[in-house]
């Protein structure tokens, strides 16, 4: 394809579009040292208000581990090895070493016999993703490098093998294995036959020979076995000694490792802002402030060049003053998106990001609405952005978000096809196990009933005009899967459509009635039949069946006001607390209930519609108007909630005999336990209970319930 892609775009080391094989390869980029922020990153998090959940997955993906750092030695070699470990204590259980596949030590410790079986397998670890080599945990893959390293503390010899599951960017890129406490070690090691030591006994159990085991054995708490000095020692004190003994020997040292890693901050497109570099002598140099905005040249098309260089390579005079060519990559999406916010605050400042005296003011965001799949991306990278701008005096926080509450996904069912691997021909979904497959997302307007319209298909992208079918039952029949509604899966539901047949305020609405906004939720538009016809009955409190506007002026009712106060407490508190979906349940009993009094009254309709306003805006503007109101409803001060109309004057007392509820009495809330009494005795209805028993006690709790009890 002669492009760079992103690892969605990629399957099983094919390109999704096209079924191109592709590879990846060491590129020059440019980086934002996020790294350097590790530790305030993690601070940060004790200063704002957000969910724990996504404190929990940031800090996950910063990824703080204390362990050691320790010397293993090449045999036969100068070369020595960094390992990075949490679990120093366990070294005399490693049996082999892993390399990533991207560690420059690789090539060096290759050995001559081993050197065609690597690059087979290097070449091949280049089709995968980092995503999938994480993911798929269950295909086991490597290759011995023919070298062997030296354990520091046993002495022994430990083979250097490269596996694809241990990733160049987290540690030094090699790990010390130690397949007995280890659960992808031990896969390793079962593949490959290596050997396994037991060096933990968890509690509660005894030493077993592993070669028994279906899996590797719990590390975090018992008694250390065949480790020497350790022997006996239960799991933290052989840690705490293990980091003495290391440092007196000189063999590794104490250290806090991170997983977080810098920012990728190139790309190899057009459309981006252009860097503000140029080279001199291939080392980079920044362009005069003078001399910015640096702006993108015009180019003949936006695909690589056939050197591979960026789509700007093909510029014509790409060079700063005539003599010096410029950076041919370019910004990335998150070079605008990580620091808006501070532009808002100051938006026509020609000479600032934003103005000290505008920061001053505003300061930092109140409230933040956004998804769950920022919290590795975007929301790392603006907090980073907004601490190195603290750090140089151009902003006063150094958090940018107070407060972020995650709205939950809309869900959409998606569709896929099934494009035999390196063809352009399709089989239907129950015949594709047959062949070697590429799931494809699939345009959801063009399948219905899990059933593809070909026709449509083979019109829906370029790519597949001449696409051949192979089919069941004459049909071909797609695969599906419950997924976040996105572009990039064809899934999305467009609500234009839905605007048409119900409006912009019932799509509103029903949104917000799927359920909490926290919530994921499958798109389904079962219910929103139901919300359409509550807007209706709500322009029909105003309306008569002529449509003619029926408003009175006439004082409410105390049964009209209790609904409406009922109403205002309830909205207030809701939208406070971001709970929109009860907010709308609410709306619905109001006008069921104004309904059944046939409430017309102004009194209560104007707060109602200021209410419902910022729910159905178009609505409620055109009913404000209605009203005889020349400015908008959003301009209306907000109803005050008075408790004392939902104040009961009286309560309907449950009365039971012997425990058994027989009927019901209504009282005055104010009434005595001896007016209450006699009303009980009075009554029609208690008459039969009462026929030949004797009243023994009369149980009374005010506002709540009435037992009497006979015999």
């Amino acid at each position: 394809m002669g492009t760079v892609l992103a690892n969605d775009e990629v399957k099983e080391g094919i390109s999704v579009r096209g079924g191109h094989p592709v590879e990846q390869k060491v590129m020059r980029q440019w980086l934002l040292r996020v790294s350097a922020y590790s530790e305030r990153l993690l601070d940060g998090l004790n200063k704002v208000d957000w969910t724990d959940s996504l404190k929990e997955i940031q800090r996950n993906w910063i990824g703080k581990s204390e362990g050691a750092e320790m010397k293993f030695k090449v045999k036969d070699s100068s070369i020595e090895m960094d390992i990075f470990t949490t679990r120093a204590d366990t070294v005399f259980g490693v049996t082999f070493m892993v390399l990533a596949p991207e560690s420059e030590l690789v090539d060096q410790l290759t050995t001559k016999d081993q050197r065609d079986a690597v690059d087979h397998y290097i070449a091949e670890t280049k089709k995968r993703t980092e995503r999938e080599r994480l993911a798929e945990v269950k295909k086991v893959t490597g290759v011995f490098s023919g070298s062997y390293a030296i354990n520091p503390l046993s002495g022994e010899e430990i083979p250097i093998w490269i596996g694809d599951y241990v990733l160049a960017g987290y540690g030094t890129g090699a790990i010390m294995a130690v397949p007995a406490h280890d659960s992808r070690d031990f896969a390793f090691a079962k593949h490959f036959n290596l050997p396994i030591i037991q060096v933990v006994i968890p509690e509660g159990e005894e030493a077993s020979d592993p070669a028994t085991w279906d899996d590797s054995k719990d590390s975090k708490a018992g008694i250390m076995i065949n480790s020497g000095f350790l022997n006996g020692l239960k799991v933290p004190e052989a840690i705490a000694k293990t980091k003495d003994y290391i440092r007196k020997m000189n063999v590794g040292d104490v250290k806090i490792n991170y997983r977080l890693r810098d920012a990728i901050f190139s790309r190899q497109r057009y459309w981006g802002e252009p860097f503000p570099v140029y080279y001199k002598d291939d080392m980079p140099q920044t362009v005069d402030e003078a001399d910015l905005p640096l702006k993108l040249p015009e180019i003949d098309k936006f695909l690589p060049t056939e050197k591979g260089e960026p789509p700007l390579g093909r510029a014509k005079n790409w060079v700063y003053k005539d003599a010096y060519p410029l950076e041919l990559n370019t910004m990335p999406g998150f070079a605008g998106s990580s620091a808006y916010y501070l532009r808002y605050m100051d938006p026509k400042n020609k000479q600032a990001l934003v103005g000290k005296e505008a920061n001053e003011y505003w300061q930092d965001v109140d409230l933040y609405i956004g998804g769950t799949e920022h919290a590795t991306g975007h929301l790392i990278y603006s907090r980073f952005w907004n601490k190195f701008l603290f750090d140089m005096g151009y902003v006063v926080k150094d958090e940018p978000y107070k407060k972020l509450i995650n709205q939950g996904m809309i869900q959409g069912r998606s569709n896929f096809v099934y494009r035999i691997n390196g063809t352009n021909k399709f089989v239907s979904l129950h015949l594709k196990n047959e062949y070697k497959t590429t799931a494809i997302h699939v345009d959801v307007n063009i399948v219905s009933n899990d059933i593809l319209d070909i026709e449509k298909f083979k019109g829906w992208n370029p790519e597949y005009k001449d696409a051949e079918f192979i089919l069941e039952d004459g049909k071909y029949i797609c695969g599906w899967a419950v997924e976040k509604m996105s572009k990039s899966m064809f899934n999305v539901v467009n609500p234009d459509d839905i605007i048409e047949d119900y409006g912009a305020d019932t799509l509103r609405l029903y949104e917000m009635f799927l359920g909490p906004l926290e919530q994921s939720k499958p798109w389904d538009t079962n219910g929103i039949d139901g919300v359409h016809k509550f807007l209706r009955k709500t322009w029909r409190l105003f309306f008569n069946k002529d449509n003619k506007l029926e408003v009175s002026n006439e004082e409410a009712t105390k049964e009209e006001l209790k609904v409406l106060h009922k109403t205002i407490k309830k909205i207030s508190d809701d939208i406070e607390k971001f709970s929109f979906n009860t907010c709308v349940s609410a709306f619905m009993i109001c006008v069921n209930e104004l309904g059944a009094l046939q409430c017309n009254k102004r009194q209560i309709l104007e707060p109602l519609t200021i209410l419902l306003a910022p729910f159905a805006p178009h609505l409620c503007e055109e009913l404000w108007e209605k009203l005889g109101h020349t400015t908008s409803v959003c301009d209306a001060p907000w109803p005050l909630f008075n408790a004392s109309h939902l104040a009961e004057s009286s309560f309907n007392y449950p009365v039971s005999f012997n425990g058994k509820m027989r009927f019901k009495m209504n009282m005055p809330v104010d009434a005595s336990n001896k007016e209450i009494e006699e009303a009980v005795k009075s009554h029609e209805s208690a008459q039969k209970w009462l026929e030949g028993k004797t009243i023994r006690k009369i149980i009374i709790v005010p506002n709540k319930i009435i037992n009497v009890v006979i015999g």
